[in-house]
């Protein structure tokens, strides 16, 4: 445990010397005035929109549950997936570090299976695919039909939505299509691993073959019986939907707050694109988003430091505020755990 404290540490002091290179770069004078000039009433409403985001990517997590058969409280859904972000925000390349954590808190706020919260986790984050790519290709649209030209930046942003679009389904899909090979091969390969990971540690017991093998078919199990749920899968999209808007409008005030109004349909597409930068090595791709973030408002004429400015604004209502509060909701989680264990 201290080890992993340590590199947490690490990690957020490196992502933190990036930011601060960041801001350098830009001219920290510059972004320091940009922020003092703002509206602090406008770029407060950054905090209740980053509620609604919470709350409605809580409920798609919520619509997941009941669909497997684990149902809990909407406001525990909420509660639950406040802690995944947490885990995501403070362990490397994002929602691919946490969602071994995430599912270790709804599996045991749902009272099922460890597989089936890392299912319903992971259902979750691929159906915010579907609604990202959506709502990136409005603000794409809308971008290139008004933009007097394609620039260097703009056409980044085109290739890495175009690049999401082809990579993620064709994983998605092999994935799905060669389970039962994928099955054997983590029994195989990974079974004498995890069994002796559970000799080692004392608070593990090691698992046998079968019950490997249980496990991973319990998990595709599940992932396969939310995806037959059209209701369900409909449902989540939405809220989904709901949240990515919500991030959007968040970065739009955090613009708006520091007097540079852009239509709003024009910036759809910066968060979804940007997020992609979560896959860093550093915390929740604390760093690398903001850099993300910053390049791609750069083509829609948002100067440099009113954008550097504008997304430490938007990222303290949407990164640190939920990792703030998310902390409180794991270490509850993680007591309640314990209770229930002894």
């Amino acid at each position: 445990m201290d080890g992993d404290r340590l590199k947490t540490a690490a990690g957020f002091v490196a992502a933190v010397a990036l930011l601060v290179v960041i801001v350098w770069y830009i001219g920290f004078d510059e972004v320091v005035a940009a922020l003092l000039r703002g509206d602090p009433g406008i770029a407060a409403l950054t905090l209740p929109v980053a509620v609604v985001w919470l709350s409605a990517w809580g409920l798609s997590l919520y619509t997941v549950l009941g669909a497997l058969g684990a149902p809990i409280r909407p406001h525990k859904a909420v509660f639950v997936f406040t802690a995944a972000v947490f885990s995501n925000n403070i362990t490397p390349f994002g929602q691919a570090g946490g969602e071994p954590v995430s599912a270790m808190f709804i599996s045991s706020a749902s009272d099922s299976e460890y597989e089936t919260g890392l299912a319903a986790i992971a259902s979750v984050d691929t159906l915010h695919f579907i609604p990202s790519l959506a709502v990136a290709t409005v603000g794409l649209g809308y971008v290139a039909v008004t933009a007097a030209e394609f620039t260097q930046d703009l056409v980044f942003a085109v290739a890495a939505a175009a690049a999401l679009a082809a990579v993620v389904p064709t994983v998605g899909y092999l994935v799905w299509r060669f389970r039962e090979r994928l099955k054997r091969v983590v029994v195989d390969r990974l079974g004498p691993g995890i069994q002796f990971l559970g000799r080692v540690v004392p608070i593990a017991s090691a698992p046998s073959r079968s019950v490997i093998e249980k496990r991973v078919e319990g998990f595709f199990s599940s992932v396969g019986r939310v995806a037959s749920n059209r209701r369900a899968l409909v449902t989540a999209m939405s809220l989904s939907a709901l949240g990515w808007v919500c991030l959007s409008t968040s970065l739009w005030l955090s613009l708006a707050a520091l007097g540079h109004v852009i239509p709003f349909l024009s910036i759809l597409f910066v968060v979804p694109i940007g997020s992609i930068a979560g896959v860093t090595p550093f915390p929740g791709g604390l760093g690398g988003i903001e850099a993300a973030f910053v390049t791609l408002l750069l083509p829609l004429g948002v100067p440099a430091e009113v954008a550097t400015a504008a997304v430490l604004i938007h990222r303290g209502a949407t990164y640190w505020l939920p990792t703030a509060f998310g902390g409180g909701a794991a270490f509850v989680l993680s007591a309640e755990a314990r209770r229930a264990r002894q």
